[in-house]
């Protein structure tokens, strides 16, 4: 699977963080494209995962690296969730911002990897889980170039390489014409359709 070069991801974790900034407690339980996610969850996951990805990049491993990424292994939403996922989501891409983060083995979600492939992974999370974000709540939705391209890359060479089924961490992929925009096409890639809206309010 392809890494990725080093890669600023503090622009598109304040993007993620920004998102989350103004949600009011009733969309929390609002539904997503993500499976098995509402809002609420997704923000838990997102909280869970700049931990995760934090601690990888230091090579901090323990508790926070050997979680599986799976909804039932998700905490729920902290009661201080506002002030806490934006200050992990910062601390997440300050750790990443470390050369070392990028060299070397670490571990995340329970499964050793390459530094490298690390950050690409955690660049891919915060693009998709982005527009997760963003499609659940009707807003607009655009991240950093630099980090779409990391996710784009990363999500092709995984679906190269995994085919259709890709195990549990990605669904098939939903076909996405070549032309269309990279977001769409890297969302497709992920197993989302990019045209997901939101269900009706009954």
């Amino acid at each position: 699977m392809t890494d990725a070069a080093f890669l600023d991801l503090r622009p598109q974790a304040r993007i993620v963080a920004r998102l989350a900034a103004d949600l009011p407690d009733v969309r929390l339980a609002d539904p997503t494209p993500c499976p098995g996610y509402r809002v609420g969850g997704l923000l838990a996951h997102l909280a869970g995962l700049a931990t995760a990805f934090r601690d990888a990049a230091r090579k901090d491993l323990g508790p926070t690296t050997d979680t599986a990424p799976d909804a039932d292994s998700v905490p729920g939403l902290p009661a201080d969730w506002r002030e806490q996922l934006p200050r992990v989501l910062a601390e997440m891409a300050v750790a990443w911002r470390d050369p070392a983060a990028w060299t070397g083995m670490t571990r995340a979600g329970g499964v050793e990897l390459p530094g490298g492939v690390a950050g690409a992974v955690a660049a891919d999370e915060l693009v998709i889980h982005g527009w997760d974000l963003a499609r659940a709540t009707g807003r607009p939705y655009d991240p950093d170039p630099a980090a779409l391209h990391a996710s784009y890359a990363f999500l092709r060479a995984s679906a190269e390489e995994d085919g259709a089924g890709r195990g549990e961490i990605f669904g098939p992929v939903v076909p996405v014409p070549d032309d269309a925009p990279l977001l769409d096409r890297a969302v497709g890639l992920s197993g989302r359709d990019p045209r997901w809206t939101p269900p009706p309010t009954p």
